[in-house]
This record gives structure tokens, sequence and C-alpha cells, in this order.
């Protein structure tokens, strides 16, 4: 069964840990990281954008692949099925298709749309019993073609958004999505130590959790920070392991070239980069 992410992430708030929130792609990404989070005894959050959910057949066929995935693997430690960047409609899509949590990215309207489009998610959250999360100041990167520069949220802004009864805030700190360029200034402590004070207890969210230095992935979790994403890493392992099965020749040795032998070196490489994840961010054994 799903469940909403507010309980695992107030308790990794509370016990200085973080829960990985892994994006998939398709079947094969939700059975690596499914099985990596039992074998680990970490609870998990599968994140899904908008385009990952057009992809994989819509919201629905989502829903309905991950829930029958954790009944049929038997995994007993506590899955959240969350909505990645979601814009207003996509996430009353969402909730409608049976996920467990949502994220409403009302980071690119100003303050006061914001507020009032969260405002009436906060509403239907409540009553459907799922975990929300919001985004002040936009997160740098490309993001389903939006392109931002790393921004850094302003703290009375994330106030506003955590006091309307979000479950979570995701809160630029100069952070972006994909893989770091060489002169990224880093992450701005200053402005997390900010927010943190400003929205007390609420679990706040690293979106862009890829090639962020271990040192600084600790930081930020001593400063309040109990959600990582992680998506751009999980590709490139896959990537790199698929490459290198079919650049041995491996694909036309016998019946190598069946998807499910094709694929799994790089199922296994998701699963390496989950473990590797899960493990610094202090989530294993806390199931």
């Amino acid at each position: 069964m799903l469940v909403s992410a507010k309980e695992m992430l107030n308790a990794a708030r509370e016990g200085h840990y973080a829960v990985g929130q892994f994006n998939i792609n398709n079947l094969e990404w939700t059975k690596a990281i499914l099985l990596t989070a039992e074998e680990l005894r970490s609870p998990v959050i599968l994140g899904v954008s908008e385009g990952a959910a057009k992809y994989m057949c819509g919201f629905k066929t989502v829903a309905a692949m991950v829930s029958n995935m954790v009944e049929s693997l038997k995994i007993t430690v506590p899955v959240a099925l969350h909505l990645d960047h979601g814009t207003y409609e996509g996430a009353l899509a969402c909730i409608e298709a049976g996920f467990s949590s949502i994220m409403f990215d009302g980071s690119h309207y100003p303050i006061e749309e914001n507020i009032e489009k969260t405002k009436e998610l906060v509403k239907l959250a409540e009553e459907k019993g799922i975990s929300l999360e919001a985004e002040v100041g936009a997160i740098g990167g490309e993001e389903d073609g939006v392109v931002g520069a790393g921004e850094c949220a302003d703290p009375n802004e994330c106030k506003m958004i955590a006091d309307l009864g979000v479950t979570m805030l995701a809160a630029g700190i100069g952070n972006i999505h994909g893989k770091y360029p060489e002169n990224w200034p880093g992450l701005s402590f200053d402005t997390l130590a900010a927010v943190s004070e400003k929205v007390g207890m609420m679990p706040l969210v690293l979106h862009g959790g890829t090639g962020i230095p271990a040192d600084m992935i600790k930081k930020a979790i001593s400063l309040g920070v109990s959600k990582i994403n992680v998506n751009t890493e999980c590709q490139l392992a896959f990537a790199a392991a698929t490459r290198s099965y079919i650049e041995a020749g491996k694909d036309l040795a016998g019946k190598g070239f069946d998807p499910r032998k094709l694929l799994a070196p790089g199922v296994e490489a998701i699963r390496a980069t989950v473990k590797e994840k899960m493990e610094l961010f202090g989530s294993v054994d806390r199931a």
C-alpha cells in the first residue's frame, strides 16, 4: 500500500537524516528502487515528473504499476508515490489517479498566486490524506523544459507558504537539476539556515541531489533537509552500464539481445546508486 510522505519525513526531520526521492522512468527503474529500499529497510519516495508520466502512459498507469508492484514484490517498507514539479492541473490529476503525495511547483507564479493555488491543494490533500510539497524560489537547471539558474528563495516567502499547512517545502538554495557545472559556487547554507529558522520543524526538500558533494549533503541534512531528490545520477549509471554491455558485444552473444538480459546491468547500476544514496542520506534501517 502506498503511504503519504508525511510520517516518514517528520521522522527524518526529527532524526536528522533524509529520505531519498528517486525518480522513476519505467518498470525496471521502479523495480530496482523498490527492491533496494526493501533490502536496506529504508523508507522511499518514488518521484514522477509530468514528462515521465506521459512517457509511461499517464498517471493512472503509473499508480497502478507501482501499487501492484509493491504488492507483488512484497515490499514492506513505507513507499510514497509523488508527483515531481507538478502543475496545478497535474496535481489534481494525480490526486484523482491515486498518488499518495504531490508537489505543486508554483515558484514561477507571483507569490500571491502561488499562495492561492497552494491553499486549494492543501485542502484537497488533507481531505485525501496525502502529502503536499510546495516550492519557493526556482531550482536551477532544466526540469521539463524550464531552465533556471539556481536562485535562492526568500525566507519570508518560505514562511508564508509553509504557514498554509503544506507537508514539506522545497526552497532554492543555489541547487540545480542535472549535472553541476565546473564553476558552480555550491549550496547557500546561509539561505538554508534562514529558511529553516523561519519554518521551524517543517521538512525541507533538496532538489538536484546529483553531483552535490557528500559533505554538503550532510550539512544540508543537519540544517533541516529531510528529502533529497535524485534522478540524473540513476540515469547516468543506467546509461553507462548499458553502454558497457553493448560495447562488449554481449547483446550479440546467445540471447543477449533479450531485454531482460540487455537491461539487467543498467538495473544493477541503478540499485548500486540508490544504495549509495540511502547510505549517505542516513535512511538505512529507518523503515
